[in-house]
């Protein structure tokens, strides 16, 4: 296979502020330095018409006479003969929802007759984007007709036949501009373009839009005679440089990389030495110091005080230490001195460290457990008003009872070589015949199935379907798993031993063709207790150092797959108490452990460092968890040999790490890796070894405050050029961050969610729940479409970003996908829990919600209309003594307030801290609870003035009018911001110089969440 069939894998090396040189990952990540989210298809036509990014929008092929011929220059090419007026379909939703669109790529031109068409791309004859290598006045044109009589054109000279060109046409939105290129070199330039994609394509649904290659939406023109190779669509406006090196690396074997000088281009750029925000009324901040154990980093506070001028009453002032990436600094007792800074000044805050003999510090014991959901309920707000709660579970909840369970089970059965039932159809995105992936959303759906059957009580019928589905699906998967490993038929072969997997029938090697031709489904050589919606050459492909990608030879996370699976199958155990369930979660756990018992520990350390390869969502959780329903010690065993060593330890030795407060986790990918640090907290409780503890606590510490954007997520670098991973230096969101890719990644919010909630029963710091609070209402409550149960993958958070939502029907499941119907079946899982001796309630979020405390036979009703309003009141029916601990959220520094049946309670509370309310509690009693929210910035860590606005604990986006490549700037008042800003609370909706300001959560049109905000 040449070098051209290759997604090629570019290993960005960046510098950590130690001097100390660290590698982003490596596989398919990177495709001539642009990250994988920002390609939505790549045609290379080498023998088909597959899509070889991972949103499998293959192309078909609309005529039998086009052929594929041996290319001296490309090797095996698509030819599309003039007579046969030969031509490629591209599935429409291809291009729905997009902000900005790019198509590149190669053509050979047989005929220098006019009016031939390489591609065209719309949803009607006028309103359209095409390009004529050789147009009707002689040159080469690209045009847009936005279907209400405007057209754009950018014109070049045209192309010569019987010659190879790249050929680019990017269309900018922000920028207003239409801009060609050929053969790397900028051609043509159109500007002032006035146009929205919307105007050309369906935004709502791919079924409108028509995506020719070689044919015209309009009247009959000169059928397309040429060659074609690699054609690309991507979601971001490319820039010279990168259309330029997708040229050159065509054609040359040493690949080009991308610079971050070149990747920070896009942005705007501020002095470094010029204050921003408060920081230009800041005249002085304290030197502190930290004591910590030989080998442990010292945790140095991201906030210090700061004394302000002029009156100013300044926040804390953001300090932003070195990041080492060892812990040399602390091998021995000592002292020395770290030097910050403070973005914008000269002030350089110093850290002393003392390192003193390690001591055993005690971590801590779990102390709190959750409610079952079927315990908590969500209620109407106090107006008898549906919450975004209850609309956004009901929008799930309703569609998810439509589903077909045979859809979701369909990989399964062809898998195994089983019939489907009548009028069965597959899942589409990653869940197709080829993807690698499938089965993925299976495991989600069970686990969405079982919370849903858990929570509708209040509706039996409901009730009733999830029930039927969750067994429907649960025996079709047993029966499945019982065909593994056992002989098709009485007296036949077989292979029961999982580490004795053959090669497939008539191959030589393993590999990873689900083709309809390709497939091997001979079961029983597949080991016993193996389930999955493919064979199991992947998970032996990644044991013999296979990596990410499209081909036959590579793979995509086959323990990823099974994570979700698993988790599903035992999530429908402990609802319903489905022992067939629990027995095919358990022959995996075993097959699984068969396999992985033999693998020396420098095997796992590579396979789970592997790019996406080796990404096992939360293996260690499942198998951990498995033991702890089980008590078989073989699954606490193999729930050990997922930990990431590296990561977690620094290398086999446990040198450092996260365990020692290192951070290893910079560059990587972001959700592959949250999981795993939920697995260490998970054999925490398990194992109680306290370095499973340390890992999940420092991770969780350094994420929130290196790498979190305001909405609560934490991916979106530009530097790795992924927006799905880690920026490659903590604390440098602005320098390195802000994909034009995208940012946020909605399923690794969902992870950062749960870990959040898992850390706080071990240790009860109000900021896990301040951190929840703000990634639930900001991030997962915006992820959700307005009219329908669509979600978003990416989160983008530029000037004039627009929100992308997909599987409205839920018949095609992205990973981000897949934890969205998680997320909305569960909202109620978080807002109260119990102490473990039952002799306390936390009250952690204020929903309107209705708690079942059986064992202390009292109810807790809830009724507010937060965060519309800051007052919340908790009724108690029911007798009992019992603390009350109610969160004090960091954000109400106004004060708040207390009242116990009408009277007004003497507290002192602490913003970001828990109020214990004591007494014995007698049926009827109320207690009341006001936290007065006011307006308050939160900045970039590294870029000051770059911040989003908030009213309490909501972030409000300016609802853009049109598209914008600047910030949105704006003028505040330094002492009370609040008199720059109007609008009404009660409907968090305001304005400031005219644009409406809203929740992130109700803004579905062009937003901006962060602004250029000055203080004056």
């Amino acid at each position: 296979m040449t070098r051209y069939r290759l997604f090629i894998c570019v290993l960005l090396s960046f510098w950590a502020s130690c001097s100390t040189t660290v590698m982003a990952q490596g596989g398919d990540q990177i495709l001539d330095g642009i990250g994988e989210t920002g390609l939505i298809a790549r045609y290379i036509f080498d023998g088909n018409a597959k899509d070889w990014s991972r949103n499998n929008l293959h192309g078909k092929i609309q005529e039998s006479q086009a052929k594929f011929v041996n290319d001296e220059q490309f090797g095996k090419v698509l030819s599309l003969p003039a007579d046969a007026k030969a031509f490629v379909t591209l599935p429409g939703d291809a291009l729905v929802g997009e902000e900005s669109v790019s198509i590149t790529g190669w053509i050979f031109l047989r005929s220098a007759q006019k009016g031939q068409i390489f591609f065209d791309f719309g949803k009607s004859a006028n309103a359209h984007f095409f390009a004529e290598p050789i147009a009707t006045d002689g040159g080469f044109q690209a045009e847009i007709n936005n279907g209400a009589g405007a057209k754009y054109k950018a014109n070049a000279p045209a192309l010569e036949k019987d010659k190879w060109y790249h050929v680019a046409v990017v269309i900018n939105i922000p920028s207003k501009s239409i801009t060609t290129f050929v053969n790397g070199v900028q051609v043509s330039e159109t500007k002032n373009v006035a146009l929205n994609l919307d105007q050309i394509f369906d935004n709502k649904s791919g079924d409108k839009n028509v995506l020719y290659i070689g044919k015209s939406l309009t009247s009959e023109t000169a059928s397309l005679n040429a060659k074609l190779h690699d054609f690309r669509i991507y979601r971001i406006p490319l820039n010279d440089k990168q259309v330029a090196r997708i040229y050159h690396n065509s054609l040359k074997e040493e690949k080009e990389e991308e610079s971050g000088e070149e990747q920070a281009k896009d942005l705007p750029s501020f002095s470094k030495t010029s204050p921003q925000l408060y920081n230009q009324y800041l005249t002085s901040v304290s030197d502190i110091s930290v004591t910590t154990g030989v080998g442990f980093l010292p945790r140095l506070p991201s906030y210090i005080k700061g004394v302000y001028k002029d009156g100013v009453q300044g926040p804390e002032v953001r300090v932003i230490w070195p990041a080492p990436t060892d812990n040399s600094q602390v091998l021995k007792t000592g002292q020395y001195t770290v030097t910050g800074i403070i973005p914008g000044t000269d002030l350089k805050p110093k850290a002393l460290v003392k390192v003193i003999a390690a001591k055993e510090v005690a971590t801590p014991q779990r102390k709190l457990e959750v409610f079952h959901l079927d315990q908590v309920s969500l209620n109407n707000d106090l107006d008898g008003n549906q919450t975004k709660f209850i609309e956004n579970r009901d929008k799930f909840i309703t569609t998810l009872a439509t589903t077909d369970p045979d859809s979701f089970l369909y990989m399964f059965r062809n898998a195994f070589g089983q019939a489907q039932p009548t009028g069965a159809e597959p899942l589409g995105v990653w869940d197709t015949q080829e993807t690698k992936l499938r089965g993925h959303a299976t495991g989600h759906y069970l686990t969405a199935i079982a919370q849903a059957y858990a929570s509708t009580g209040y509706d039996k019928t409901l009730q009733a379907n999830f029930k039927e589905k969750m067994e429907y699906m649960v025996n079709t998967l047993y029966d499945l798993e019982q065909l593994s490993g056992k002989p098709k038929e009485a007296g036949g072969k077989s292979v029961s031993d999982p580490t004795e997997v053959p090669f497939g029938p008539g191959k030589t090697s393993y590999d990873s063709d689900l083709s309809p031709e390709g497939i091997r489904t001979d079961y029983w050589n597949w080991g016993k207790g193996f389930i999955s919606a493919y064979p199991p050459d992947q998970f032996i492909m990644l044991e013999n150092g296979a990596t990410y990608g499209g081909q036959k030879t590579q793979i995509w996370a086959p323990y990823y797959t099974l994570h979700k699976i698993l988790a599903g199958l035992m999530d429908v155990y402990e609802v319903s108490g489905n022992e067939k369930a629990l027995e095919t979660a358990k022959g995996m756990g075993d097959w699984v452990y068969a396999r992985m018992k033999k693998l020396p520990t420098e095997t796992l350390i590579s396979m789970w460092n592997r790019y996406i390869a080796g990404e096992f969502g939360g293996m260690n959780e499942a198998m951990a968890r498995l033991y702890r329903i089980t008590k078989d010690p073989h699954y606490l065993e193999v729930a050990q040999l997922f930990d990431n060593i590296k990561v977690f330890y620094g290398d086999a030795k446990h040198s450092h790490g996260l365990a020692k407060n290192v951070d290893t986790f910079r560059g990587l990918h972001a959700n592959q890796h949250i999981p795993q640090i939920m697995g260490a907290l998970e054999m925490y409780r398990d194992s109680n070894t306290p370095e499973y503890y340390n890992v999940a606590d420092n991770f969780w510490y350094k994420t929130v405050n290196d790498y979190m954007y305001t909405i609560g997520g934490v991916a979106g670098a530009r530097n790795p050029a992924n927006a799905e991973c880690f920026i490659s230096q903590p604390a440098t969101i602005y320098e390195n961050g802000f994909s034009s890719g995208g940012q946020n990644e909605t399923c690794a919010t969902y992870n950062m969610l749960k870990l959040t909630g898992d850390l706080f029963l071990y240790d009860q710091r109000a900021e896990y729940m301040d951190y929840y609070e703000r990634g639930l209402y900001n991030h997962i409550l915006a992820s959700v479409a307005q009219d329908s149960p669509a979600n978003t993958y990416h989160v983008p958070l530029r000037p004039g970003s627009v929100k992308q939502f997909g599987n409205a029907h839920m018949t095609g499941f992205t990973c981000c996908n897949g934890t969205a119907i998680e997320s909305n079946t569960k909202f109620q899982n978080s807002i109260y829990f119990k102490s473990t001796d039952t002799n306390t309630l936390y009250v952690n979020l204020y929903v309107p919600s209705t708690l079942e405390w059986t064992e202390k036979k009292v109810t807790i009703v809830q009724t507010t209309d937060f965060p519309n309003e800051d007052f919340t009141r908790l009724t108690i029916k029911g007798n009992g003594k019992f603390d009350i601990k109610v969160r004090v959220p960091h954000w109400a520094t106004k004060g708040f307030f207390v009242k116990i049946n009408g009277k007004e309670e003497k507290v002192k509370a602490q913003p970001g801290s828990y109020l214990t309310l004591n007494r014995k509690w007698k049926d009827g009693d109320a207690i009341e609870l006001r936290m007065p929210f006011q307006f308050h910035l939160e900045s970039v860590m590294d870029q000051q003035n770059i911040a989003s606005l908030f009213y309490g604990p909501i972030l409000l986006a300016a609802q853009e009018p049109e598209p914008r490549k600047d910030w949105r700037k704006v003028t505040l008042d330094v002492k009370d911001i609040s008199k720059s800003i109007q609008g009404n609370p009660k409907k968090l909706e305001f304005t400031i110089d005219g644009i409406v300001y809203k929740p992130f959560y109700e803004s579905y049109g062009r937003h901006s969440v962060y602004l250029d905000v000055t203080l004056k």
